[in-house]
């Protein structure tokens, strides 16, 4: 029963983290390649997850020193912003360079955009070419939770038997689309991509899973963040916080610090503006109404809290929703 309960906390916590996820924009490419190819990904973006269609290839990343190989079938997941090497070899020098704005050129700077353009979102030399490389990109940070891009490492691997690979089949048919209303599929797609690997990479033994993750299972943290999860507008206090998880004030402060790696009241604070720049994403939502929702007597208090924790008000915030 109380390995269920456990499961049960685990998968709300994932589930809360994952549903932050929601892409606005992202771009999807599907690239042919003959070797040698190097391509340096540098536009900026803070998140990406990248797969072989067919052939191989790997992954160096500017914050990890191992190169990753990809077969077909396997995918990375890459954190930004800062840059990464995808190419054939490890020792390939990049050819070109992915820039902000989706620009593609050489080291030299020439723009190869319209010369590499093979159609729908595909770009290579030659249709022939035996290598395919997919990726797709989230472009906003706020497309993403604070909490899961500090959660994952620089480069996340998963082979093609150790998550639902046949995704990929259905994402790379929909990438070469050009029909009504496909931004909106693709954007869903690549959310879904997501989260169907993180999921199974979460579920690993050997996984790195962030503190506030197996904290979920601890007989008195998980309590709380059960708690906090559930009811993230309820006023709380650390000795409400206690009383629920039938410790003292201090034994919970001290253990939940050991184990999140913040204290209560810090984490709540951060939980709910995720939750707050989830809401804004609302057109018809109030600033009020989202401040009651997520536990702050109105728009002021949730302003200065949303500044504080984010560096920009929430209308500033949702003002860049509305510009992507």
């Amino acid at each position: 029963m109380r390995r269920a309960r456990d499961a049960d906390g685990l998968t709300e916590a994932l589930t809360d983290v994952l549903s932050g996820a929601r892409a606005r924009g992202g771009l999807f490419h599907r690239v042919l390649l003959a070797p040698p190819w190097g391509v340096r990904v540098q536009d900026g973006t803070p998140l990406s997850v990248a797969s072989m269609l067919s052939g191989e290839g790997w992954v160096r990343h500017s914050e990890d020193p191992r190169p990753v190989r990809m077969a077909p079938g396997d995918v990375v997941v890459l954190r930004g912003p800062a840059p990464y090497v995808l190419c054939d070899d490890p020792a390939t020098e990049p050819g070109l360079l992915i820039q902000p704005g989706d620009c593609c050129t050489t080291p030299d700077g020439v723009d190869m955009c319209e010369e590499l353009a093979l159609g729908v979102r595909t770009w290579g030399c030659s249709p022939q070419d035996p290598a395919a490389l997919l990726s797709g990109n989230y472009q906003l940070h706020g497309d993403l939770s604070a909490r899961l891009l500090d959660a994952l490492p620089p480069v996340l691997v998963l082979r093609e038997h150790e998550w639902d690979s046949g995704l990929l089949a259905l994402v790379a048919a929909e990438v070469v689309k050009d029909a009504p209303g496909q931004q909106m599929v693709l954007d869903r797609l690549l959310d879904l991509l997501l989260v169907s690997v993180l999921r199974a990479w979460f579920a690993r033994p050997e996984a790195h899973a962030p503190a506030w993750y197996r904290a979920q299972s601890d007989p008195v943290v998980g309590v709380v963040l059960r708690l906090l999860h559930e009811q993230p507008g309820h006023a709380w206090t650390v000795a409400a916080l206690a009383a629920k998880a039938g410790v003292s004030r201090a034994s919970l402060a001290r253990r939940f610090t050991e184990l999140v790696g913040e204290p209560p009241m810090t984490y709540l604070a951060h939980w709910r503006i995720d939750l707050a720049a989830r809401l804004l994403r609302e057109q018809d939502a109030t600033l009020g109404a989202v401040a009651r929702r997520v536990g702050y007597a109105d728009g002021f208090a949730l302003s200065a809290a949303f500044k504080r924790l984010r560096g920009v008000s929430p209308a500033a915030y949702r003002a860049g929703l509305t510009t992507h």
